[in-house]
């Protein structure tokens, strides 16, 4: 017999044997051009469009995978190969690591998201591939620590020819993680994607991948491994995300004191589909659910703030938190007019802080 999780689900149909009439735009948020280099330097964006996820498309094509600030201009890719990772702070000696010496390996799927994500790019700071890589904690291991260090700082190379506009985005990418919870995180040095070399935009040729870790965290571009100590203040990319990664007001002055700047568990809606089955009007909504560390089956939806919460019928059932899980909906909407669509999880268990106030709400107008 199948194992439990590998048994195969029967899932209902509802739209079977009917016709796809259109999908809706969201109404809510900015629309901008997906799939596109826009901007330069820290500046640079490529929005993903989460309308192509689907159940046999759950991983995003390397070309569309999202990118928060673009390929330093310093650099020459053609030089990859030569690259180091220079190992410092409270060692027995400084080493340099070559990045063309590590042994990548499968590392899994998983989502990334910026924590500066919204619906202002219609949430398309949102990807998921399959990353291959080195786990960090094995990278390390044979490195001489002094007693003293309690955590690593990893920074990458972050300079650009052109300044962020209105200091939008300050240099000096790097985030402290404590050395008790390296090998918990599943830290690794990612040097591959979707089974190709990374790409320049996404940390050519080594970038940190932490997963469910918000991707301001997931240095890219690694130059340095430095031990610190349990007094080190937090660098000025974790004070400068530290509202979006949901830290403690104001901002703690040890890095000791942040919080993990992990995804919790959330949910929207990414594609609302009119349909017409046997004569019938019939509204598909099609979902994702990403981030957390426990999975659920107390997902909920409503259409509106003064309708009730309808459960979600997640089939299959969500296995795993990552990469995400892709959900459907059938909706029957009261009339014509504007819907709020907010998700919830049934279970004050798990964590939901964005999910609590309204983040991932999509707007959507039916008819008229």
């Amino acid at each position: 017999d199948a194992a439990p999780d590998m048994m195969v689900v029967e899932c209902a149909d509802p739209f079977a044997g009917g016709e796809l009439v259109e999908v809706l735009d969201f109404a809510s948020g900015d629309h901008p051009t997906f799939h596109q280099s826009l901007g330069q330097g820290w500046d640079g964006r490529l929005y993903f469009d989460l309308r192509q996820v689907d159940e046999d498309a759950l991983l995003t094509p390397t070309e569309q995978f999202f990118v928060r600030t673009f390929y330093p201009d310093p650099l020459d890719p053609d030089r990859a190969g030569e690259w180091t990772i220079e190992i410092d702070g409270l060692v027995d000696a400084p080493l340099s690591l070559a990045v063309a010496d590590l042994a990548p390996r499968d590392m899994g799927a998983f989502v990334l998201e910026c924590s500066g994500n919204g619906d202002f790019s219609q949430f398309g700071l949102l990807s998921a591939a399959t990353w291959q890589g080195v786990p960090l904690a094995e990278v390390l291991a044979d490195v001489g620590v002094l007693p003293e260090a309690t955590a690593v700082k990893i920074s990458g190379f972050d300079e650009h020819d052109v300044p962020s506009r209105n200091g939008h985005s300050t240099p000096g990418a790097a985030w402290i993680i404590p050395l008790d919870q390296l090998a918990a995180t599943g830290a690794f040095l990612a040097t591959g994607m979707n089974g190709g070399p990374l790409p320049p935009d996404h940390g050519l040729p080594v970038r940190l991948y932490v997963p469910n870790w918000y991707g301001c965290a997931c240095i890219k571009w690694v130059d340095t491994i430095t031990f610190v100590d349990a007094d080190e203040p937090p660098t000025g990319q974790m004070v400068e995300f530290a509202t979006r990664t949901h830290q403690p007001r104001p901002a703690p002055a040890l890095a000791r004191d942040f919080l993990p700047p992990s995804m919790d568990q959330a949910a929207m809606p990414v594609r609302i589909e009119r349909w017409q089955v046997d004569g019938e009007t019939l509204f598909r909504v099609v979902g994702i659910a990403w981030g957390g560390y426990a999975v659920t089956d107390a997902l909920e939806i409503r259409f509106n703030p003064d309708e009730a919460w309808q459960p979600v019928d997640v089939c299959p059932p969500m296995r795993a938190n990552q990469p995400w899980t892709v959900w459907e909906h059938l909706w029957q909407p009261a009339g014509p007019g504007l819907y709020q669509v907010r998700c919830r999880v049934a279970d004050d268990a798990v964590p939901t802080q964005r999910l609590d106030v309204g983040f991932y709400d999509r707007v959507v107008r039916v008819g008229g």
